[in-house]
């Protein structure tokens, strides 16, 4: 019994010490925006790299979403005569639930690998250390940018992937399923308010920071060389797809 209490502490303290580290890192990088020299060139690559390279990906991952969620719900509203509201659920579901979160997955699973293994490597073949005998602070100089960048594009990847989904949910509902387009258009937005936009946009902003956060403290920290790097960028994953769960719960109850 001693043996498994002694396991349990050492769990949480280990889980504590991460979360400490964590959050210190998330606050270095915010002070990191804020300071001079502000590293624009770097944010810019760094959107790049995270938005632009994300692109295609979540454009199909939307789309297709749109099109499955349209399928779905026609079959099953059909059983009750509702098909006129397909258009109402797929616009609803997209922009408050499967938008933002599908988004943060795939440019969890893309960028926060990337993110995670760049980190990484130059962790363990001591190219931050040579930062810091350069006197350049690392947090600044790399993790910064790279928060910067999920902030702003994850919300405008997310609004394109349920632009996307709506216009998938439209092509399958009105060319396949034979569906009234006037009335799909119209029960789309007679439903839909500013609220379930901005509630979207808003999670995945909190979802792009947790992944480039993510990302950036499992490479900052990792360590045991080719080995270490990859754990780090598999924890990196994991760790985000977790958060990103658990605080669309939070952030959904706090908004609904």
């Amino acid at each position: 019994m001693r043996k498994i209490l002694e396991k349990i502490g050492e769990q949480f303290s280990r889980l504590l010490a991460e979360a400490g580290r964590l959050s210190i890192l998330f606050g270095q990088a915010v002070v990191g925006i804020f300071s001079p020299p502000f590293r624009l060139e770097e944010s810019l690559l760094q959107m790049e790299e995270v938005g632009v390279h994300s692109l295609s990906v979540t454009l199909i991952t939307g789309a297709f979403t749109g099109m499955v969620l349209a399928l779905q719900t026609y079959i099953g509203f059909k059983r009750f005569n509702a098909e006129s509201l397909v258009g109402t659920v797929v616009a609803l579901s997209m922009t408050r639930e499967l938008g933002p979160v599908l988004t943060g997955l795939v440019v969890a699973a893309r960028a926060g690998s990337s993110i995670a293994a760049e980190l990484g490597t130059m962790r363990v073949t001591e190219q931050i250390d040579a930062l810091t005998t350069m006197a350049v602070n690392p947090i600044e100089y790399l993790v910064s940018p790279r928060l910067l960048a999920g902030l702003v594009m994850l919300p405008l990847l997310t609004a394109l992937a349920n632009i996307m989904g709506i216009t998938g949910g439209y092509l399958v509902s009105v060319y396949i399923l034979g569906a009234n387009s006037l009335v799909y258009i119209r029960r789309t937005f007679d439903y839909l308010t500013y609220q379930d936009i901005y509630s979207g946009i808003f999670k995945a902003a909190v979802f792009g920071v947790i992944i480039t956060v993510v990302g950036c403290y499992k490479g900052f920290y990792a360590e045991g060389g080719a080995h270490g790097v990859g754990r780090a960028t598999t924890g990196a994953v994991v760790m985000s797809y977790m958060l990103i769960i658990i605080s669309n719960y939070i952030i959904t109850a706090l908004f609904f």
